[in-house]
């Protein structure tokens, strides 16, 4: 295995070509397709997308039905096939062809030398400013025939399925423009027969507002197909007597833009991304509606037929041509970034106010730390106190510190709960854990600087256990503040600490997200000016338990690692299954250099860091460890809490349902793969 190639994890480069069109010209067209099918090939590109009726000219209009053309299309193919016989990608290129006592308009799938295959339009308009039906048949109907060319029969269809025998996952399928207008187009069949690159190519004159809408269906049908969606449109070259063209091209994954060119281009271009066949599989297998809806159409899609053929794809490193979130929790595009930010303060306040509503309205108790978590809690429960018509001092307060509490933690949690007028108060629980301590034995009972994980869990557990006491006395519930990412880690108390509680609004946000939500708190004024400076003064602290002395503060991520990499696994595992060497290679192109890419809007210059190889296995070994071989008890038996992100949730009710008792080893085997640096 080559660590650094695309092809060996599962994605595979795919381009939407555009260029320079001469009506009626095909050996010069077929010249310009040789012309970027070896760009392509350069690029290590597995399949390229060209224009519909790319050569002769989308509007080459009655000219169509003229022998001299269609001879020299023929011509032009083989010159095609014969040109790339030693070029990596499958070129799919658009031609009319004669077939029987009708003209068709085709993608023609060619590949090393020889013509795999022939797609003919299955729906040719005729309204507004087309007329094709005119000189083209419509190819709908065209199953599990064949269509000679050049002396020689190749399937012919909208039944054809082109697979790559030697990259798994890669099954291509073909339709011509209108065929993605239609309610039910060829490529949702095809879809369902096992297809996941799904091309079209394109005449489609441009006018206001057209974009927008190819846009549109490009990204729905990547979406409602689960597959990857790569369209070629027409540009320079094609007749201005009545229309103009763009040369849009773009290419979509499972609804997400990959790539696109600008449009009115003066020369070739050429949108180029490598799509991950691993996350459409993945997508498919857990959506089982999916394979649903093919049973359904079994009638329809069990027919389909399949050509293959051996790409060998390149072993080197090709860099790797689509955008890696670091923090795939957190958009980098500040739109994007504001509105789930939105959503999800929203997702978290909606659900408590409609937890307390079913109970019986019940005071919330809620321990208060000056730490991210808790804030966030903390503002969450005075939002929901708000749209609930209850006044905040409904919200019991309280701040416990401990041997290790800083002045600084403290202070912010009295000055956030005194901004936000809840029932404030402080709890010192030093007293009791030195008397647990004392009664158990523990050296630091005699004075002994011990400050193991006993004499951590000790304070934990009491917080907790107050609370919960407190909730029992004064008539509420215990609002937790622990995390997704924590959870994920096993990163809490178990049952008496704060891995409990009667309700966990942040159970469903990871820690690389609650920060953000912190900011768009702030800056969208959702509190008093008061409120907003105590907030950005929280986020300036480390992030700490605050649970031994110290000179030093006792930071988390020195200990388990760092946040950003462990969500970025996270995400990676939860979302889509993905294996570790897999998430390794794709968390070193997010991360390996801090200078390139997107980082979200507010995030600190100070904590912009960078991980090379070796740092990223080290903490991919140790969450796989405790992810899937620990902490999995824990999150078993988790109190109730609302999803939030799309990336999933780890409820035992929802998306994390797994034994408590499972092991690490094939994550930790896979990993071996992974260099070391």
């Amino acid at each position: 295995m080559n660590f650094w190639s695309i092809y060996e994890h599962g994605f595979a480069r795919v381009a939407a070509c555009t260029g320079h069109t001469v009506i009626a010209d095909p050996r010069a067209n077929a010249e310009a397709v040789l012309r970027q099918a070896r760009r392509c090939a350069e690029d290590g590109v597995a399949v390229a997308v060209f224009p519909e009726l790319g050569l002769t000219g989308y509007s080459i209009e009655d000219l169509l039905l003229q022998d001299a053309v269609l001879d020299q299309v023929e011509e032009a193919l083989a010159t095609v096939a014969a040109g790339c016989a030693e070029l990596l990608p499958v070129l799919v290129v658009g031609a009319p062809l004669r077939h029987r006592n009708r003209i068709y308009n085709c993608a023609v799938v060619v590949h090393r030398g020889r013509i795999l295959g022939v797609a003919p339009k299955s729906y040719p308009p005729n309204y507004r400013e087309f007329y094709e039906r005119r000189q083209i048949a419509a190819g709908d109907d065209e199953r599990g025939g064949t269509i000679r060319i050049g002396g020689e029969s190749v399937p012919f269809g909208v039944d054809l399925l082109f697979e790559a025998s030697d990259v798994p996952g890669l099954v291509v399928h073909a339709e011509v423009c209108e065929d993605m207008w239609v309610p039910v187009p060829p490529s949702a069949e095809a879809a369902l027969a096992g297809a996941n690159v799904l091309v079209n190519l394109s005449g489609s004159p441009i006018t206001v507002g057209r974009a927008e809408d190819r846009k549109l269906l490009c990204r729905s049908a990547s979406q409602r197909c689960l597959a990857a969606y790569v369209y070629a449109a027409a540009g320079l070259g094609e007749s201005s007597t009545d229309l103009s063209w763009d040369g849009q091209t773009m290419i979509y994954e499972n609804g997400q833009l990959l790539a696109e060119t600008d449009r009115f281009p003066l020369d070739d271009q050429y949108a180029v991304a490598d799509v991950d066949l691993d996350l459409l599989r993945q997508e498919r297998a857990r959506m089982g509606s999916f394979d649903d809806n093919r049973r359904t159409h079994a009638a329809r899609t069990g027919d389909f037929r399949t050509v293959s053929f051996r790409l060998d794809p390149p072993a080197a490193d090709l860099g790797l041509r689509r955008r890696v979130e670091r923090f795939p929790f957190v958009p980098a595009d500040p739109e994007r970034l504001a509105l789930d930010c939105y959503e999800a303060y929203n997702i978290q306040v909606a659900a408590l106010q409609q937890r307390l509503a079913a109970i019986g309205g019940p005071k919330i108790v809620i321990g208060v730390s000056g730490g991210l978590d808790s804030t966030h809690a903390l503002i969450v429960a005075a939002r929901a106190m708000d749209r609930a018509g209850r006044p905040r001092s409904d919200i019991l307060a309280f701040t416990l510190p401990g041997f290790a509490t800083g002045a600084h933690t403290k202070g912010n949690a009295h000055r956030l709960m005194d901004s936000l007028g809840v029932t404030a108060a402080e709890l010192d629980i030093t007293p009791t854990a030195r008397l647990m301590l004392q009664e158990m034995g523990h050296p630091f009972a005699a004075g002994e600087p011990v400050y193991d994980v006993t004499f951590e869990n000790v304070q934990a557990g009491l917080r907790t256990d107050y609370l919960f006491r407190l909730a029992n006395q004064r008539g509420g519930i215990v609002l937790g503040t622990g995390d997704l990412s924590e959870l994920a880690l096993g990163w809490s108390t178990y049952g008496v600490g704060d891995q409990m509680s009667h309700y966990n609004v942040n159970s469903g946000v990871p820690k690389t997200l609650i920060q953000h939500l912190i900011r768009w708190v702030i800056s969208s004024e959702q509190f008093d000016p008061e409120t907003g400076r105590t907030l950005a003064a929280i986020l300036d602290t480390e992030i700490s338990p605050e649970l031994v002395p110290g000179e030093e503060l006792q930071s988390t991520e020195s200990k388990i690692g760092p946040y950003a990499l462990h969500d970025f696994t996270l995400y990676q595992v939860l979302r889509h299954g993905f294996r570790p060497s897999k998430i390794a290679f794709l968390a070193w192109h997010a991360w390996h250099d801090r200078e390139s890419g997107a980082w979200p809007p507010g995030f600190p210059e100070s904590e912009r860091k960078a991980y090379d190889l070796a740092e990223i296995r080290h903490w991919l070994d140790y969450f796989c460890r405790r992810f899937f071989a620990f902490a999995q008890f824990k999150r078993s038996a988790m109190p109730n809490g609302p999803k939030v992100s799309a990336g999933g949730s780890l409820s035992p009710r929802g998306d994390g349902r797994a034994p408590s008792d499972s092991s690490a080893r094939a994550w930790l085997h896979d990993l071996d793969r992974v260099p070391e640096r």
